[in-house]
């Protein structure tokens, strides 16, 4: 057997191929992990509800998701770790936001709720791409709730718009804050210290783990510290070249069975 005794896997573009199919190799491989007592953990931007109909076809609902790539890592629904963000700032950038970029659409992510002031066009098709629907209510009720920490923002619009608002934000003072965006249109908004390298070191410390006993799994930018922090950082073979160069190892594209043929390789040896 190799050494390593946990994983942490990307989903879009890692386990998932191109119509959205889970890697048919990990399935089979799943039972096996599960013999060997390692945990196979999924991370990503998703959310709670995002994330688990994929645990559940994968078998791994006992195993912790780290959502909204790490500001939230849970068990069920036990909350393992979260970093939520300063509500201060937070309502101090949706003000400038709402006032400098007024069609830009607001959400905010809370646990497994997904909130937002207006079904426009943008969160219908949220909606639509993850099969949820959002609470439509002011989001002055979700700043002010003491019960509710707010885990992430995301900020959907025109291209041009999106990334003229990421620009002007590199301006502007919000020190416990951190902007990325995860796609042309979209703004993704988390505390500063959340990043799935964090979640990496967290998980390998939750389960008294070296780094060196972890495998990463992953296929885009924000997914190389994780690669590069862990014993084996697998890129997927879709991945982009700076993301394979920084990776200990490259397997095949996601439409390929990649990440079932990392885990057989690496893992089950």
């Amino acid at each position: 057997m190799s050494h390593i005794r946990l994983i942490i896997s990307d989903i879009d573009g890692t386990i998932l191929n191109d119509l959205h199919q889970i890697d048919s190799d990990l399935l089979t491989l799943i039972p096996d992990l599960k013999r060997e007592k390692i945990p196979f953990v999924l991370a990503s931007a998703r959310s709670p509800k995002g994330m688990a109909p994929i645990a559940k076809e994968l078998g791994i609902e006992a195993s912790p998701m780290a959502c909204y790539n790490g500001a939230l890592i849970q068990t069920g629904e036990q909350v393992l770790f979260e970093h939520p963000l300063d509500k201060m700032e937070a309502r101090n950038f949706i003000d400038w936001a709402n006032q400098h970029f007024p069609q830009v659409s607001i959400n905010l992510y809370s646990g497994e709720d997904w909130m937002t002031d207006r079904l426009d066009q943008w969160s219908q098709e949220e909606a639509r791409i993850t099969g949820e629907n959002p609470l439509i209510l002011p989001l002055s009720d979700s700043l002010l709730d003491p019960t509710k920490p707010l885990h992430k923002l995301l900020l959907i619009g025109e291209p041009e718009e999106i990334q003229a608002l990421y620009r002007t934000i590199s301006t502007k003072d919000f020190p416990s804050t951190a902007f990325y965006l995860s796609k042309a249109n979209y703004l993704e908004v988390t505390a500063k210290q959340v990043s799935k390298e964090n979640a990496l070191v967290e998980l390998a410390n939750h389960y008294h783990l070296s780094l060196e006993e972890v495998l990463t799994m992953g296929d885009n930018y924000n997914d190389l510290p994780m690669l590069k922090k862990a014993g084996i950082g697998v890129a997927m073979g879709n991945a982009p070249q700076e993301v394979k160069d920084g990776a200990t190892v490259v397997t095949k594209t996601n439409n390929e069975n990649g990440a079932g043929q990392a885990v057989e390789t690496y893992v089950l040896i």
